[in-house]
């Protein structure tokens, strides 16, 4: 009980963090929302082919952004927030307190994960007051379980993602580097028709297509069952256990400087 009211403070404390940086808030919160309305004010909502059949353009783009939301708010954070804490000495000095290490760490994570749970309702609310788009009743079990796996598997890879970051001004440049390119081919902003074969290829080795793709499965109104996956599934098991495992034993507490 007193662990769990340690990490519940802690959360409270990075929460407060996060809402005060206005680019942090911005970038994770109000970026997916302004893009959603662009792409569908773009395209209109019309219909677009999918692997299962056709289906409207903010039908096609809500599971998309959500699950860019999800991973800004986990990967693309953590993977920030936490090498700045690090480079800036922080880290160093939390390791002198009688606060658990662990519980840095899993405060971090709680208030990654409340944001996205935060920004996916946002995103769910938009879509159904201004676009008409429904959850499906019968799949919704499916993108719980999706939402979930998801967000653990990208808070994973985002903590993981420190050890490789030298510096707290390279942590923006780095995780956007590896993370923009695969939106572009995974799906996310294009509709994967008209993304070329080998390019589908590549993006189907990381996480990210699976992750969108599953989440437009659940959306699709034409899938029956719960609308789960297991190849994607399997591979966002996989990347979130190789993310578990480097976070690990790459995680660093001190200033790279100081190594």
């Amino acid at each position: 009980m007193k662990n769990l009211r340690l990490v519940f403070h802690q959360s409270r404390y990075d929460q407060k963090i996060f809402w005060r940086d206005s680019a942090a808030v911005f970038f994770t919160v109000a970026f997916p929302v302004i893009l959603l309305f662009i792409f569908v004010t773009i395209f209109g909502n019309q219909t677009t082919s999918t692997p299962s059949g056709t289906i409207t353009t903010s039908t096609y783009y809500i599971p998309g952004i959500v699950a860019l939301g999800v991973i800004s708010a986990t990967f693309v954070n953590l993977a920030i927030s936490i090498t700045g804490a690090r480079e800036s000495g922080l880290l160093k000095r939390l390791r002198s307190t009688p606060l658990p290490n662990w519980v840095f760490i899993a405060g971090q994570i709680a208030r990654s994960l409340l944001v996205t749970a935060m920004l996916v309702t946002l995103l769910l609310a938009i879509g159904w007051l201004v676009f008409g788009v429904n959850i499906p009743s019968s799949t919704l079990p499916g993108i719980i379980l999706s939402l979930i796996l998801g967000a653990g598997t990208f808070a994973a890879l985002g903590i993981a993602l420190t050890s490789l970051i030298p510096t707290e001004n390279a942590a923006p440049a780095i995780t956007n580097a590896l993370i923009l390119p695969l939106y572009f081919i995974s799906g996310v902003f294009i509709p994967s028709d008209q993304i070329p074969a080998w390019l589908r290829s590549v993006a189907d080795i990381f996480p990210v297509s699976h992750f969108a793709e599953l989440l437009r499965i659940g959306f699709d109104p034409t899938t029956s069952g719960l609308g789960l996956n297991l190849n994607h599934i399997s591979v966002l098991v996989i990347w979130g256990v190789i993310g578990l495992l480097l976070a690990m034993v790459s995680f660093r507490w001190v200033p790279r400087s100081e190594r």
